[in-house]
């Protein structure tokens, strides 16, 4: 097993090659890739069997682990959607003219070594490779030891791919060695990762706050809000609300709480219930009164990522008391609005601080795949350098780029 010092350096000498690659070498790596996927379906599986055969946790994380036919078609869809995508390398930005006659703009470059670390989810693996391959990135991921078999057998792909066009197997390289110091090491290796991308739960948030010595970008937290407004149109909000927490509850924006206003709370709350049984709802005193088997919320239960088939639900009076819920509870994921009122959709979008807010849709859509991306590397929950789910543009840099004519200052 080679070290991860061993792995950082031949990481860090294939991403210059990476970064110069013209556009179609690396698109075709991950039509390549797609193909590949498809071909070896079958030893992708035997290889997940067997993670999942080792592993106990039977929640969300087994559905995140967990491998089908039709998630691996997935993946080869997401590799061929970010290849169609537009070559954000070479960009040129806010360009302007000088009155001394200098020509200044600004352009897209790499990122250069990009380090992911996550949880389960082999899909990422390939997801993260192909975003980061296609912005001219080499990838650098580690993934958990419980997904380390299926990790393998796709990161085998990549190399072949790669080197079949000319580029050095080690731009998608996977973390060898599975132990918790190793990670501690990943985090820190500043002459090696350019940023650092954790996708995982708060006990990963918090270890790469305390660890990391790499700029981050953080994929914190989903507490995402549904707030159905007096002037919504309940038929619409049911299908929402039930869309948001049962679609996938144990992904990043499936609704996590749900704000009703007083007006419509009684004709909406018992028909949700009926609507989806299967979802344990925590509420406040009015909603317990309202919905039979509806169990009294904590103070803890609002702050919760369930990730789980579990609601916590609030009975508001008015659209800024939900607002004040989502200031004082979300994690700045994504929030979603149920109204006709033109009125009080727009003080939603202006007034809710989140990396997406949502108008009469679910939380669902706020995913790099559905917004047009292609897919995500993550979505980033914090205001720098980027907010929200992050696509080809996200993973590149800018620089400056000054033409001149003999000009001196």
């Amino acid at each position: 097993m080679p070290t991860l010092r061993e792995q950082a350096a031949a990481i860090k000498a294939s991403a210059p090659l990476v970064a110069v690659a013209p556009s179609a070498v690396r698109e075709a790596v991950l039509r390549d890739v797609a193909t590949a996927l498809r071909a070896n379906a079958a030893t992708i599986l035997q290889a997940n069997e067997l993670d999942l055969a080792a592993y106990v946790d039977q929640g969300a994380g087994r559905d995140r682990l967990t491998l089908t036919s039709a998630r691996i078609e997935g993946m080869a869809q997401a590799l061929e959607e970010i290849a169609d995508q537009p070559d954000p390398l070479g960009e040129i930005v806010d360009a302007d003219v000088r009155p001394n006659g200098l020509s200044v703009a600004k352009m897209r470059t790499p990122l250069g070594v990009i380090g992911v670390v996550y949880e389960n989810r082999p899909n990422v693996t390939s997801d993260v490779a192909g975003l980061c391959i296609r912005s001219g990135n080499a990838a650098f991921l580690r993934g958990s030891s419980s997904a380390q078999r299926s990790n393998e057998a796709i990161v085998a792909l990549w190399g072949e791919a790669l080197e079949r066009h000319g580029l050095p197997a080690a731009a998608v390289t996977l973390v060898a060695d599975t132990s918790h110091e190793a990670v501690v090491t990943f985090m820190q290796l500043t002459d090696t990762l350019d940023c650092l991308i954790p996708r995982g739960g708060p006990s990963l948030i918090a270890a790469m706050r305390e660890h990391a010595r790499v700029p981050y970008v953080l994929d914190g937290d989903g507490n995402c809000h549904v707030y159905v407004d007096a002037a919504a149109d309940v038929a619409m909000a049911e299908a929402i609300v039930v869309n948001a927490k049962t679609s996938r509850p144990g992904v990043c924006n499936a609704a996590e709480t749900l704000l009703v206003h007083a007006s419509v709370a009684p004709a909406f709350l018992p028909r949700l219930a009926a609507a989806m049984p299967q979802v344990a709802l925590r509420g406040d005193e009015a909603t317990c009164a309202l919905v039979t088997g509806a169990t009294a919320a904590s103070e803890a239960d609002y702050a919760q990522e369930f990730l789980d088939l579990i609601l916590a639900v609030k009975v508001v009076e008015s659209i800024d008391e939900a607002m004040a819920h989502v200031a004082r509870y979300g994690t700045g994921h994504s929030e979603a609005i149920i109204t006709a009122d033109p009125e009080a959709a727009e003080r939603w979008v202006q007034r809710v601080d989140a990396a997406a807010v949502v108008v009469n849709a679910s939380t669902r859509f706020i995913d790099g795949g559905e917004l047009g991306l292609g897919g995500e590397v993550g979505i980033s929950t914090q205001k720098l350098h980027a907010r929200g789910p992050m696509g080809l543009k996200a993973l590149t840099s800018l620089k400056w780029v000054v033409r001149g004519e003999g000009q001196i200052r």
